[in-house]
């Protein structure tokens, strides 16, 4: 099962500069119970954005076009096709971004498990592709959160599946 993981502002913003708008206590905590245990795969510069490299109790995967790169505790491949190749079909796969991956994964993947921040950030570069007029898509679950004071927004957990 593939199933893309990600936190989405109202207007679709995901990052600014390279890294996360928003670091809800909540969103990160929801996002370590879910993956853990299971693959993740990500694009270099996500990689990179990680203050503590490869994700620990998770298979690591980052793509990149460079030839001959490898990262400490991940496995590297030069395609999303190629890096879903060497994942058994039973294993459950999550995609984390950045938003290049995010579009390649999104007609593949099964499930969308999204944070909608209840907010639009005043700067914001990269964004999710839009899925909300695909028909296949529908909502199976919600859960909406008030702010308090480890998240400062409100939020909802979205999981979507085909």
């Amino acid at each position: 099962m593939i199933s893309i993981i990600v936190a989405i502002a109202q207007n679709g913003a995901i990052g600014y500069k390279g890294d996360l708008i928003y670091h809800l206590s909540a969103d990160l905590r929801r996002f370590k119970e879910l993956t853990t245990g299971h693959t993740v795969i990500m694009g270099r510069k996500t990689y990179e954005s990680l203050p503590k490299g490869a994700l620990p109790n998770r298979r690591n995967i980052v793509l990149t076009r460079q030839q001959g790169v490898s990262f400490p505790g991940t496995e590297v491949y030069s395609s999303l096709d190629e890096a879903l190749s060497k994942c058994a079909r039973d294993e459950k796969v999550y995609i984390m971004g950045g938003a290049q991956v995010y579009t390649q994964a999104l007609p593949m993947a099964d499930e969308l498990e999204v944070t909608l921040v209840h907010d639009s950030p005043a700067q914001a570069d990269t964004f999710f592709p839009e899925f909300g007029s695909d028909p296949t898509w529908h909502l199976i679950n919600r859960e909406d959160h008030d702010p308090d004071e480890k998240n400062p927004y409100p939020y909802s957990f979205l999981t979507y599946r085909r």
